[in-house]
This record gives structure tokens, sequence and C-alpha cells, in this order.
């Protein structure tokens, strides 16, 4: 017994560099999310300032001027697909294909978002439970120096972890936000296009 709890130990201390590893990666990544979420969301402010009038007054009468409306420069997801929706001719068929690809894209761009709000706790729960060891050894010989820096590593590994999915989290709450409206959008304006075709 005493000699599987010692590879068990061995196993758990080795995972600690790995984890700790990984948890700078995730909050490296976490702050390159920032940048591209602030610029995502100051570019979101502007269109839907500009869009959302277009759509709530919109009529079969006025789609053209929706067309004329869309920004030419933005390639931002939702006006892509508006795009491709008000330039392609009207089909049902094709805007529910389009409504659903726009969906799996939009999933893919919050999967980061996801990934790092379950991965941070995850990985600064292992870093504390790893370092917590070796403190409460250095605590149970005396040993207050090695016991202060494995508390520093418990403590440091618990709050990148927390911080990664507090990034995670505030991006994925918006995120859904957002692409909920951009996806009701998009389905309004197919049924105005397919109304306008019949």
């Amino acid at each position: 017994m005493e000699a599987i709890s010692k590879v068990l130990f061995w196993v758990a201390n080795s995972l600690l560099i790995p984890d700790i590893i990984l948890l700078l990666c995730l909050f490296a990544r976490s702050l390159l999310l920032i940048g591209s979420f602030y610029n995502q969301f100051m570019t979101k402010r502007k269109i839907d300032k500009e869009m959302d009038d277009k759509i709530k007054n919109l009529s079969s009468s006025n789609i053209e001027e929706l067309k004329a409306a869309l920004p030419e420069k933005d390639n931002s997801l939702y006006i892509k697909f508006l795009r491709d929706l008000l330039t392609t001719p009207p089909s049902e068929a094709y805007s529910d294909y389009l409504i659903s690809s726009f969906e799996n894209e939009a999933e893919k761009d919050t999967s980061l978002s996801k990934l790092l709000a379950k991965m941070g706790p995850v990985l600064g729960l292992i870093g504390t439970l790893i370092a917590m060891s070796p403190a409460l050894v250095g605590l149970s010989t005396g040993d207050i120096a090695g016991m202060a820096y494995n508390m520093q590593v418990v403590f440091a590994t618990t709050v990148v972890g927390l911080v990664v999915s507090a990034v995670g989290l505030v991006t994925l709450q918006f995120k859904q936000r957002w692409y909920a409206k951009d996806v009701n959008n998009l389905d309004y304006v197919s049924r105005m296009l397919t109304e306008k075709a019949l």
C-alpha cells in the first residue's frame, strides 16, 4: 500500500509543472481574447446602431435600402452572412442553410470562451491541491520557508485559474447574447425576402 501511495504522490507531483505551464498558456490566451473581444465589441456597437433601425422597419419595398446600407469593409460574421443572404436569390432552403451555418460559426467563435471558463478553475484547483501537499509536509517538519513557497504556488494557481475563468465567462455571456440577436435578425430578413419573392 505504501508503494502505491508513493507512486500516486510522485505522479501527482509530476503534474504540477505541466499544470502551471498550461495555466500560463491559457492566461496568455485570455489576454489575447480580451483584446479581440474589445475590438469586436466596438465594431458590433457601431454596426448595431446603423442596422437595427433599418431591420426593424424592413419591408418588402425597402430591402434594397438595407442592402445599400451594409458596410463594405466590415467582414464580421454577422455582416458577411447578412450580405450573402441579401445578394443571393431568395430561397427558403438556402436561407435555412445559411442561418444554420451562421449558428455553427458562432459556436466556433464561442468555443474558446467556453474552454477558458471550464478549464481555468480545473487547472487552478489541480495546481492548488498538488502544491498543498508539500506545504503540509513543510508545516509538519517545521520548514516554514518551504511551506511559505508552496503556499505561494497554491494561491497563485488558484488566482490565475479564476481570472482565466472570469474572462471566459464574461466574453461567453456577451457573445451568446450577440449571436442570439443576430440569428433573430437573419431569420427576420430571410422571411421578408421570401415574402417579397412570392
